[in-house]
């Protein structure tokens, strides 16, 4: 050993040695043992060692890092519990399928992805015909994570089994006529197949891992039994660079959620090029996995590879392969034999005189095509493995071919992401190779076919045979035949409705509703109160004794805080999500919260409450992905507004979230000004939502941290809160032939546009009424829809239109949001329309400053107002000058 690494501090300094003679003859036996037999056998015997002890339950750190082997040897592979000819034969109709089905649609110039399931076919038909768990036997059945360059392979299978035609086929990526099929794992574009949109790079592994957590949680809330739920999400391992699809694997491990595996396919590619091409990402994933607590099986080498390792009595082999780069590896599965002879094998003599006794076909097959991943009894025995262990959760390292059997210009180049299609010559080389019975007349360069063997075939019997015994069809969603959940009593609204002289946020208001809601008899267990970390600042700490907190381990400690009213408390059965500072994990959890009405035939109702300017511009890409999920429930965005959270400065002040919310067409979105208006919003959200006819939307509302005195709802506003705008307090005492002027307001600027309506009336003689804007943008979609219905001749004035068809003067619209979110109604208001609003970066500062930084506040209204008037004669142009200097604008 090395004296520097020898004598270098460790750990191990720190601790007592209680017979150092003893220690120094263990050291002196592996100093023997590397001078003798050479320092591989050295590391061997340690690595034996460390692993009879870990067998043994002794306490010690693991290896982050295995052998470029697979973890299973052949020799303790299990019983192949299948007909692998006849699982055979059907996985080779699917890869033609899926190849034929993005060959045709190329004439089109749709585009789509063939590679990617040449590489997996084995990894999902293995689990389709053995392991995936459908909805119609006991329980949920399996959660099923599709790779989204993969879903032409899950088409094929479809078409397969009957549930898919050759005309929806030629349908891929033609949706726009209503029989066509997406181009990725779209739920809200063919809602009986697909459960899970996966296609945005690492939010499948977030969510596939947030997904098995609340399995657990329904589990251990005693809603649902879901024990024999099991999670599976498909990936790439070019996929495992996204922050996401890493971000959460140390919560999985501990919380011990041994309902879940993830398959990463390791073809090596990107999509355009290597993984890591100077470096093996099998081995960075494995330590990242194992570093982070999962279990980690490895099936790299097919069966061709055993006589290789047999033959390697020195373990030159294993010792090269840990040395090859990926890139490499995939130069040696384009090349000729006398190249991998030369520049594998010629590495060094042992390997050299291994080579020696291989033939070039052997050689041939090892590097080109044996791979774990294309093996049915490789991949069996890995998932065989991963469902019976327990404690962990389980990541499978696949090793397989990107583009295998498509034929040599296919395999491992560099492009084949790009390739949309094959020659005739080519499926005819692919036909032989799957030896599929298909004539050459049908193999010319014009339209290939599909195949398949016949509704009665052996083929189709047998795969509908493995999905009968394991539950039914696979992937599939199914939306339950459960009763709406019945409304709450409107006593749990009333206190809001009545109003209070006392100062209260609308943040608060809110948590008081749901605090009420989650009493309820018939529904508050099912609500699912998530929150990334400051519960406290949105005054939730009231829940935590009273709701719990979610830990699968309860609390296993005494809170330091145990004798205060709100303690800090964990419980196995809490219903608070407190998730830690992780909007994406909170996200996700609302995601499987919000869907487990299709996923478990169990309806939830989770509200997700974080700082407004952290989760539309953090998480937005996830909001899309609820969307298509068809997610329901309701996000809050708190501490709302560019102007109402002081001192947080510039990354705190959210003054566009309504602006990126409203380019999400299932999200509804409301900014109320009042608590009233939030008790309006969430009854009507449950109605729409949880009712007789529930719709595939959620709610977006903000509200703020601004104490103001609440009044009571005035009669008959409902309507108008719900769609977007009511007048809330008129003009008083209005002289013929005064100047006339509306403001409308939203959320917190509700105030502003009552002190401004009290200025212009006692300073200037202008008369506005002021009305409460709760939604810029449902108003925007009632007028869209009436453009719409123009388009097909029918007549229908947008409510906005209708609700100022009367109201004399300019409009003037002002929020604590960018001009731009108000503005989304301008052009179906008839008056003169001007906005005020929250434009550039926040700033620390009180909020009467800020609010006079941005001119949004009382006497900026009054200003604007004026200037409106002016232009149209209402009132002298001297006046706007005169406000100005009044006001020291």
């Amino acid at each position: 050993m090395n004296d520097s690494v020898r004598n270098r501090p460790s750990e191990l300094d720190q601790l007592p040695d209680r017979d150092t003679e003893e220690t120094a003859e263990w050291a002196a036996s592996l100093d023997a043992v590397a001078k003798a037999a050479g320092s591989h056998r050295a590391e061997y015997l340690m690595r034996r060692t460390l692993h009879h002890a870990e067998a043994a339950g002794l306490a010690l750190p693991k290896l982050l890092e295995t052998d470029y082997v697979n973890t299973i040897p052949t020799s303790s592979e299990p019983a192949f519990d299948g007909d692998l000819e006849m699982e055979s034969r059907i996985t080779a109709w699917n890869r033609w399928n899926a190849a034929a089905m993005v060959t045709r649609g190329s004439r089109f110039g749709v585009g789509g992805h063939i590679a990617t399931f040449a590489s997996a076919a084995w990894l999902y038909e293995t689990g389709f015909n053995h392991f995936f768990r459908g909805k119609e036997g006991d329980g949920s059945g399996d959660q099923l994570y599709i790779q989204g360059h993969a879903s032409p392979g899950i088409y094929a299978r479809a078409f397969l089994d009957g549930r898919l035609d050759e005309q929806q086929l030629d349908n891929f990526r033609q949706e726009a006529g209503g029989n066509g099929l997406p181009s990725y794992p779209h739920p809200r574009r063919l809602p009986w197949l697909w459960e899970f949109p996966t296609v945005s790079m690492g939010l499948g592994p977030l969510s596939a891992i947030y997904q098995a957590r609340f399995n657990r949680y329904l589990e251990n809330r005693n809603i649902k039994d879901t024990s024999n739920s099991h999670v599976w999400a498909f990936l790439g391992d070019g996929e495992m660079d996204e922050p996401e699809a890493t971000a959460a694997l140390t919560l999985a491990a501990r919380e011990g959620l041994d309902n879940l595996t993830f398959v990463i396919n390791c073809n090596l590619q990107r999509l355009d090029g290597p993984v890591r091409a100077n470096f093996r990402v099998v081995q960075e994933l494995e330590g990242a996995f194992r570093g982070a607590g999962w279990n980690v099986v490895k099936s790299l080498w097919g069966s061709a590879w055993d006589e290789l390792f047999q033959l390697d009595t020195t373990g030159a082999l294993v010792r090269r392969l840990r040395a090859v780069p990926d890139a490499q590896f995939q130069t040696y599965a384009t090349r000729d034999v006398a190249y991998i002879r030369e520049h594998f094998f010629g590495a060094e003599p042992a390997l050299k005189q291994l080579a020696d006794v291989l033939t070039d076909a052997k050689i041939a097959e090892c590097f080109h095509t044996s791979r774990g991943g294309h093996e049915a009894r490789k991949v069996y025995a890995a998932y065989k493995a991963a469902v019976e262990h327990k404690g962990q959760p389980t990541v499978i390292l696949a090793q397989t071919v990107k583009g295998y059997t498509l034929g040599p210009t296919f395999e491992s180049r560099n492009a084949n992401h790009q390739m949309k299609k094959l020659t005739g010559k080519e499926f005819r080389a692919m036909r032989d190779l799957l030896e599929l019975p298909i004539p050459d007349a049908k193999l010319d360069d014009s339209l290939v076919p599909y195949g398949h063997p016949g509704a009665d075939s052996p083929e189709v019997r047998y795969l509908q045979e493995r999905r009968a015994a394991l539950g039914g069809p696979a992937p599939a969603r199914r939306v339950h035949p459960v009763a709406p959940l019945p409304q709450p009593q409107e006593k749990s609204f009333a206190a809001l409705k009545k109003g209070s002289k006392q100062g209260m946020a609308t943040t608060m208001a809110f948590v008081r509703l749901v605090k009420d809601l989650m009493r309820d008899k018939e529904t508050g267990r099912r609500w699912v109160p998530i929150v990334p970390d400051e519960a406290r600042t949105f005054g939730m700490e009231a829940l935590f004794p009273s709701a719990g907190i979610y830990s699968p381990l309860g609390q296993t400690y005494d809170p330091v805080d145990r004798d205060q009213l709100m303690y800090y408390k964990e419980a196995k059965d809490g219903q608070v999500l407190n998730e830690g500072i992780t909007e994406a994990g909170a996200m996700a959890d609302f995601i499987a919260a919000s869907t487990a009405y299709s996923t478990h035939g169990e309806t939830m109702i989770p509200f997700y409450i974080f700082y407004s300017m952290f989760g539309w511009q953090r998480t937005g890409d996830q909001m899309w992905q609820l969307a298509d999920q068809l997610g329901k429930g309701f996000i809050v965005g708190a501490t709302a507004g560019r102007t109402t959270l002081t001192g947080e400065g510039l990354q705190h002040a959210d003054g566009h979230s309504h602006l990126i919310a409203s380019t999400n067409p299932a999200s509804l979105n409301y900014d109320p000004a009042f608590a009233y208006e939030v008790a309006v919003i969430v009854q009507d959200g449950l109605k729409r939502m949880y009712g007789e006819k529930p719709e595939d939307v959620f709610y977006y509302l903000t509200v703020y941290n601004e104490p103001m005195p609440q009044p009571a709802m005035p009669e008959g506003v409902e309507e108008g809160i719900v769609r977007g705008l009511y007048r809330f307090k008129e003009a008083a005492d209005v002289p013929a032939n005064a100047a006339r002027a509306q403001l409308l307001a939203s959320g917190t600027a509700i105030h502003w546009a009552l002190e401004a309506q009290e200025l212009l009336a006692a300073d200037w003689n202008v008369h506005a009424d002021v009305w409460s804007a709760t939604s810029w943008g449902e108003l925007r979609r009632d007028a869209l829809e009436a453009d719409e219905a123009l388009l097909r001749g029918e007549q229908r004035i947008p409510y906005v239109t209708q609700a100022l068809a009367d109201a004399p003067g300019p409009v003037v619209a002002v929020s604590d949001w960018m001009r731009q979110v108000p503005d989304q109604i301008s052009q179906w208001v008839e008056q003169d329309y001007t906005s005020l609003g929250t434009d550039g970066f926040g700033l620390s500062d009180t909020r009467e400053a800020a609010r006079r930084h941005f001119g949004v506040d009382a006497q900026s209204v009054v200003v604007a107002t004026l200037a409106q008037l002016a232009k149209r004669g209402g009132v002298a142009a001297s006046l706007v000058k005169d406000a100005r200097e009044k006001y020291g604008l």
